[in-house]
């Protein structure tokens, strides 16, 4: 499991409201390298790629 070293900066608002949720990829990825997204009807493509990156394309 690799730690996130630089998070994303948060607006105000957002520190405000429940603590965002973590999802660890093991468990989205069980052991295939690519799953299905599929948001407002489209469908993305996350991958994990040989190098242990994750890529996300339409």
């Amino acid at each position: 499991m690799l730690a996130q070293l630089n998070p994303p900066k948060v607006s105000a608002a957002a520190t405000d409201a429940a603590p965002l949720p973590v999802i660890v990829s093991d468990q989205l990825f069980g052991d295939r390298s690519l799953i299905c997204i599929e948001h407002h009807g489209q469908r993305y493509y996350l991958r994990r790629t040989r190098e242990d990156k994750l890529l996300l394309t339409k």
